[in-house]
């Protein structure tokens, strides 16, 4: 009985209230996928970026390994570094940045290990995995850049307790 009592009670408070006239907004227009744009500008800066490649430096596999040095270090030096005999004084980890993030930090990063007179790095740039049908993306990117900078002289993929393929070892000019 008490349940009726309050039905009542509401019923006769509300009475007088008229109800609001209902307008409904007009439905939301669709939007594309946020990422869309954002990686169809990606894709055509890397599209852009590989048409200005040597061909030696195209098509780069996710377990490829890298390895390239200048003219002059000899393979004693090289054959060194690929068993990761000198000691790596810093590293860069490139995991979760962009392209335009990543070629920003590789940058300075290397302009500071030249600073301070470092004549070995480790640079993780991740096996490509995540890219999809692209392949690696950061893996072929930093491949460019390094040979693109008169600081490096050499560089290889990491050993694999190190990052393997997906890491490399630089050795700068001292």
């Amino acid at each position: 009985m008490k349940q009726d009592d309050e039905r009542e009670l509401f019923r006769a408070a509300m009475r007088d209230v008229q109800p609001l006239r209902q307008t409904r907004p007009a439905p939301a227009r669709e939007r594309g996928h946020a990422r869309a744009a954002s990686r169809r500008a990606d894709d055509a800066r890397v599209l852009t970026d590989s048409l200005a490649l040597d061909a030696d430096e195209l098509g780069v596999e996710t377990g490829e390994e890298l390895n390239w040095h200048r003219e002059g270090v000899p393979e004693s030096v090289m054959r060194r570094l690929r068993r990761g005999q000198y000691a790596r004084r810093d590293e860069l980890d490139l995991h979760g940045m962009t392209q335009a993030e990543a070629r920003l930090a590789v940058l300075e990063f290397l302009a500071d290990a030249v600073d301070r007179d470092l004549r070995c790095v480790h640079i993780i740039h991740g096996k490509g995995r995540g890219s999809g049908l692209r392949g690696p993306v950061l893996k072929s990117a930093v491949n460019r850049w390094l040979r693109r900078n008169a600081a490096v002289r050499a560089f290889c993929s990491a050993r694999r307790a190190d990052g393997g393929t997906g890491a490399l070892y630089v050795l700068l000019d001292a």
